[in-house]
């Protein structure tokens, strides 16, 4: 698929595009084609026992505070198919009164 992605930037570019890029990912996450691990991540989420956030959280789907338990399971199935909102998401958590932020995750 790299190829075919590499073939599409170039027409991009001939189109006019400023700028077309391959993105240094492991996989297409947020998008349509993580379907199959959607499913299976929708079963392993279904048997795990999830209590009220006693924290807001923001999931990027929605980018917004949340606290039931329910709707942190759906958004958590639909993140991995949906955009990821950062940016909205931080506005949010700044506009709702949070002034410090700490990244974690892989390589962090």
């Amino acid at each position: 698929e790299t190829a075919s992605v590499e073939e599409a930037c170039a027409k991009l570019k001939e189109a006019g595009a400023k700028r077309a890029l391959l993105l240094p990912v492991n996989g297409a996450f947020h998008s349509p084609l993580m379907q199959p691990a959607q499913e299976r991540l929708a079963a392993a989420i279904e048997n795990t026992k999830f209590r009220k956030a006693t924290i807001p959280v923001y999931q990027n789907i929605t980018t917004t505070a949340i606290s039931d338990p329910e709707e942190i399971k759906k958004n958590l199935i639909a993140q991995l198919t949906g955009p990821v909102k950062w940016t909205q998401s931080v506005q949010n958590m700044i506009k709702d009164g949070a002034n410090n932020f700490v990244e974690v995750g892989p390589g962090k």
